[in-house]
């Protein structure tokens, strides 16, 4: 379904209510109300704020993680670096086509659209969230069970493992809002 602006295309008034069989007004059906462009959504001001945010988080994380010289020894830390650089293009690309709603003033509530962003979004805050997960994992093995912050990067580590965590926040409400504008259809 193709949403259109009411300047665009004028919407007509509705017809006045018939009587029914009983007398009463038989038009008793509640005309659906459709919520458009719920900031957060593609298309909208909210949504460019949540990809800026998805991208700089996980930049930083990535740019954290990657001037350590010993994260290429642990999995995870490559999971991340990985998941985080994901993460990166999808929220840039996504940035840049919300940049460009915004400025021609069109609408993205196109239901191939969003179904689009849905999966691409669900794919990629899962694969953060999964890689801040073990990462996290990794760096509690490295702080606390032994005790090896002398020799590696505990810092670094715990930052860049809180910047993706931060990306992961900051992407859930895309893939939710996303979500909710298909199951609304």
């Amino acid at each position: 379904m193709n949403v259109s602006r009411g300047s665009v295309h004028p919407v007509e008034e509705d017809p006045p209510p018939t009587e029914g069989a009983g007398g009463e007004g038989g038009n008793n059906e509640v005309p659906t109300v459709r919520m458009k462009d719920l900031q957060g959504m593609p298309g909208t001001l909210g949504g460019l704020v949540l990809r800026i945010c998805q991208f700089a988080f996980a930049v930083v994380g990535l740019c954290i993680m990657a001037t350590t010289s010993d994260f290429p020894s642990v999995t995870a830390f490559c999971y991340l670096v990985a998941a985080t650089g994901l993460q990166i293009l999808w929220s840039l690309s996504l940035a840049i086509i919300d940049i460009y709603a915004l400025s021609v003033r069109r609408s993205l509530q196109n239901s191939r659209v969003v179904t689009l962003f849905t999966i691409g979004d669900a794919i990629t805050s899962t694969l953060t969230f999964a890689a801040a997960c073990a990462s996290a994992g990794i760096t509690v093995l490295i702080d606390n069970d032994l005790d090896s912050c002398a020799q590696n990067h505990c810092a670094e580590f715990e930052t860049s493992t809180a910047m993706a965590f931060i990306c992961w926040f900051a992407a859930v409400p895309s893939f939710l809002l996303n979500f909710w504008s298909l199951a609304s259809r």
